[in-house]
Parts: structure tokens; sequence; C-alpha cells
């Protein structure tokens, strides 16, 4: 119960990724306000937290617009009245090559990816400094930090995720502020099952690539993400951490 009567907001909460790290969140005692554009997974999300005992509320919105940013926050701090913890884990993914991609492609990956989290952190911190502080957690990705070939606006944006990481925890940590970043390879998310079924390849076919011998779990991610946001990270503070089964990037 490291969350218990915290108030915690996750983004992207209807995937795979999002949904884990809601429910985990919600486990150990949080209050958990699980946002994504798409209303009806964030409330599915959140009827599953409720029907196994833990605390939860949806909020639709679309992030990729500062209107729907500072929407989800004004609604946290009117209702449940604070934000201990940030979880910046809405994404998209636009798989090609610089000429096989489009303008709004790219336009939306980082409406998504970036844009996304700069304005609900720059809505978010003057609420989380003036309680004394609290946790942001980023997804940020393997492949932002060892770029993977043709998902050129992925691989940018999530590289832009890990740096902002950086820079925010630099310039927020004296408030008492603790920003950190995940950084996943495969995992086994509806996401990834689109991706494999398109190249036309199967999750075995992944399992063999990792060393560990097999992809991740969304709910690997989340416990990941629940200790870094915990007290007992205390003293991390700008770290990218990679979880990804000793996988190199192919």
């Amino acid at each position: 119960m490291r969350f218990k009567d915290k108030v915690v907001i996750v983004t992207g909460a209807a995937g795979g990724i999002g949904g884990a790290i809601s429910a985990r969140f919600a486990a150990e005692g949080a209050e958990v306000v699980v946002t994504d554009m798409n209303g009806e997974g964030a409330e599915a999300t959140a009827a599953r937290i409720i029907a196994e005992g833990g605390r939860a509320r949806a909020f639709a919105s679309d992030i990729s617009a500062v209107e729907g940013c500072r929407a989800i926050v004004e609604s946290v701090i009117a209702t449940e009245g604070c934000i201990d913890v940030l979880c910046n884990n809405a994404g998209i993914n636009r798989r090609g090559n610089l000429l096989a991609l489009t303008p709004e492609d790219w336009r939306l990956s980082f409406a998504v990816n970036v844009d996304a989290m700069f304005h609900l952190c720059q809505v978010a911190l003057p609420h989380m400094v003036a309680a004394g502080g609290g946790a942001i957690v980023n997804t940020a990705s393997q492949w932002g930090l060892h770029p993977a070939p043709n998902h050129i606006a992925y691989n940018v944006t999530k590289a832009a995720v890990a740096s902002f990481t950086q820079n925010l925890a630099r310039d927020y940590a004296p408030d008492g502020i603790r920003v950190n970043a995940v950084c996943p390879g495969e995992i086994h998310t509806p996401m990834l099952e689109a991706g494999v079924k398109r190249s036309g390849r199967t999750i075995a076919d992944l399992d063999k690539l990792v060393p560990f011998g097999r992809i991740g779990k969304p709910e690997e991610v989340a416990a990941l993400v629940a200790f870094l946001a915990s007290d007992e990270a205390a003293f991390m503070c700008g770290s990218l951490v990679e979880i990804t089964g000793a996988q190199a990037v192919s």
C-alpha cells in the first residue's frame, strides 16, 4: 500500500501498459484517474479496478490538444484536490521510414508523445510544487535511446521524452519533484500485436529475439513505474530505466 490515499493520473489508460499501470497503483491504495481519448476504454479500465476493490474514475480527453490536457488537471484538482503522481504514458506509433510518413503522421506523433507531456506537466507542476513535492513517471522507449529501423517518428519522439525527463528533473528536483522515465523494449500489448500481425511474424518469433526467452508483460512495466513513483526510489531523479529482458535493438 505504498500509495494509500495518493492521487495518481495515468494517461493512455485504455491501452495494455496504461491499464496495467492504473491497476497497479489502485492495488497499492491509490485513487487513480484513468484518462484516454478512448472514453469507453478508460471506463472499462476503471470498471475493472473498481470490481477488484480499487478506487478509480475515468476521464475521456484528447491530450493531443492543450485544452484536453488542461481539462484533466482541472478536473482532478476540483474533484480529488491534489496530484501526487503523474504518469505520462499515452503514446502512438506511426511506423515507416521518413519517405513513408505523411506530415500528419509526424505532427500527430509529436502532439501525443511529446506535446501532451509538456502541457500536462506545465499545468500539473504548480500544484505539485505547492504541495511540497510529487512524482512524474514518463513512458519513453528503448527505441528512444537505441533507434530501431523504420520507426523514425516514434524513435525521435521517444528520444524527446527521454531528454524532457532529464531536463525536467534537473529543473524541479529542488522543489521535491522527482521525474523519471521507463524505457520498455518489446512488451506484449494490443499495439504490439497489431504491428506483429502486419509484419507477418508471431509473438513466438519475437520471444526468440529476447535473451530472457520472452517479450515483456505490461504488468512488469507497471511494477517498475510504481517503484519509480514510490518513496523507495526517493533518490532516483532524472533516470531513464530500460526494461528489455536484455534484448538489443535489432
